[in-house]
């Protein structure tokens, strides 16, 4: 199996996460710093539907500037584009397998999709 992570190595639950990964026996890892490597503003919309959640509910508050923006109760379209020019906005880690999307907070959520 694989497993994408959009990951952030200065983020415990990430730090994580990753582990609870690379641990698995059979599953493929590909790490992914989106700070580095930001998701296109498609491949974030794909995610969040995956996942279930809407960009509003993916989006970073803590150690941001999101809520003074009035971000948490805009548009997804808003949210979005926000995440897009500011990758610290997108809250981590989102994990990607073929059975499913989880944004893994707390880590243990990476379960569900392995």
């Amino acid at each position: 199996m694989k497993a994408t992570i959009w990951h952030n190595p200065r983020c415990g639950t990430s730090r994580n996460t990753l582990a609870i990964l690379e641990e698995r026996d059979g599953v493929e890892v590909e790490v992914i710093e989106y700070l580095k490597t930001p998701p296109s503003r498609e491949k974030l919309a794909q995610l969040y539907a995956d996942a279930g959640i809407t960009p509003a509910q993916g989006l970073r508050l803590k150690g941001t500037d999101a809520e003074e923006r009035g971000l948490p109760d805009a548009d997804a379209d808003t949210v979005l584009d926000a995440m897009v020019a500011e990758p610290i906005l997108i809250e981590r880690p989102l994990v990607e397998t073929d059975k499913g999307v989880r944004l893994c907070r707390p880590k243990e959520r990476v379960e569900e999709i392995l």
